[in-house]
């Protein structure tokens, strides 16, 4: 304690150079706490994202996602219902959604154009959660009329078509057996779902309607969602024994997107805290460094009194960690405010690339980034100070004691 309260009457020497290195420190440290807060919040948002559309786990046929199919659902999955039930028995499973995926020609009886769709479950709305953004209707009725199908199309399909809500329109695709199939659907209701590529195609049918279409019992794909991301491998190595025939996927192993959002933010953020470490580095050089000028007189005249060059040295790395301290507590403070502020003031970004809806700005505070990145500042300090004081603490002591 003794000698860390002389290291904090030492920086008082100085109180508008050290104030001017705490500030340095301070907003160093809030730019990285706000910009890895930010990217916490994405990639948690990312995260979540895929593991919505995709599920925590993808049962397939082996080789599914590596082959292109000669006719509609010639990798598909038999039995589907005994699978997931099969799938069911285990606590940690929340669902398990079919799907199918089918293309082909939508008309509203004077115009045709090409459709993506897929046959689902009404309840994947329900655990999935709010993935889409309904501009009229509603969505797929659980008890639907097998004789008066129901459809949801995407925003700018619907209005290309010139239809709404309570329409009627004719899905045509081809059957396994290549066959031309039709069947007439009333529009549900029209969503979108942010991207425009999308916007121009996607459509909604129930699994029995998109069988029907294609003239199977097949599913293209089974999704399975778990409670908590976390538990997505474990799940994995637990159900791989309940469909050992089966190929299983994770939700990351399908998150394109994200992986490459991480990859990108990574490198901007590795960049940027080197950068930010340079600074550091390069502020309290200088500080310490015409400190330490400043007193080689007193220096020599503690070394000729006995204080050994150690104790000198230690006294400099004290002073260092005395600023990276106080730096650090008050950059965190700052980066909490921010997070706090985003929280409370409503602040939007702009849509990313191939999206058209912004999202909210959040900056995510986190304890264990200000920890990492408050004993990152104390290293680079403790690094800067030594290289700082060594000269002046090993010059000889005649010197020192005549220096001006």
């Amino acid at each position: 304690m003794r000698r860390l309260k002389l290291a904090v009457l030492n920086l008082l020497r100085n109180r508008r150079r050290s104030l001017l290195t705490v500030a340095i420190v301070a907003i160093v440290v809030m730019a990285l706490m706000t910009s890895g807060g930010f990217g916490l919040y994405t990639y948690k948002s990312l995260k979540e994202g895929a593991a919505r559309s995709q599920g925590h786990l993808v049962f397939t046929q082996p080789g599914y996602f590596n082959s292109d199919e000669e006719y509609p659902l010639q990798n598909g999955l038999e039995n589907a219902d005994e699978l997931r039930k099969r799938l069911l028995i285990d606590s940690r499973v929340k669902a398990v959604q079919p799907r199918i995926y089918l293309n082909g020609l939508i008309s509203n009886g004077d115009k045709s154009t090409i459709f993506l769709g897929q046959g689902i479950l009404p309840s994947e709305f329900r655990v999935k959660g709010p993935f889409l953004n309904m501009t009229e209707g509603g969505i797929l009725s659980k008890n639907e009329d097998p004789t008066d199908p129901q459809i949801m199309l995407a925003k700018d399909l619907a209005r290309n078509l010139n239809v709404k809500t309570g329409d009627y329109i004719t899905l045509m695709s081809t059957t396994v057996d290549g066959a031309l199939n039709a069947l007439d659907f009333k529009v549900q209701g029209i969503f979108g779902t942010g991207v425009p590529d999308m916007d121009k195609r996607q459509v909604y049918l129930s699994i029995n309607s998109a069988q029907f279409i294609l003239d199977s019992e097949k599913v293209s794909t089974m999704h399975l969602y778990g409670y908590e991301l976390e538990d997505t491998e474990v799940l994995k190595a637990r159900l791989a024994e309940q469909a050992p025939e089966l190929e299983i996927t994770t939700w990351e192993d399908r998150a394109f997107f994200y992986q490459g959002v991480k990859s990108l933010y990574d490198r901007i953020f590795g960049l940027m805290g080197v950068i930010m470490a340079m600074v550091i580095f390069v502020s309290l050089f200088n500080t310490l460094a015409m400190s330490v000028t400043e007193r080689t007189r007193e220096i020599g005249t503690l070394s000729a009194l006995g204080t050994s060059r150690a104790e000198l040295l230690l006294g400099f790395v004290l002073e260092a960690l005395v600023l990276s301290l106080v730096g650090a507590i008050v950059g965190i403070l700052l980066a909490a405010a921010v997070s706090m502020g985003l929280m409370v003031f409503e602040v939007t970004m702009p849509p990313p690339p191939g999206k058209t809806e912004s999202y909210p700005l959040v900056v995510y505070f986190s304890m264990n980034l200000a920890w990492m990145i408050s004993l990152a500042v104390a290293a680079i300090c403790v690094l800067s100070s030594f290289m700082a004081a060594r000269k002046g603490v090993n010059k000889p002591i005649t010197e020192a004691l005549v220096h001006v």
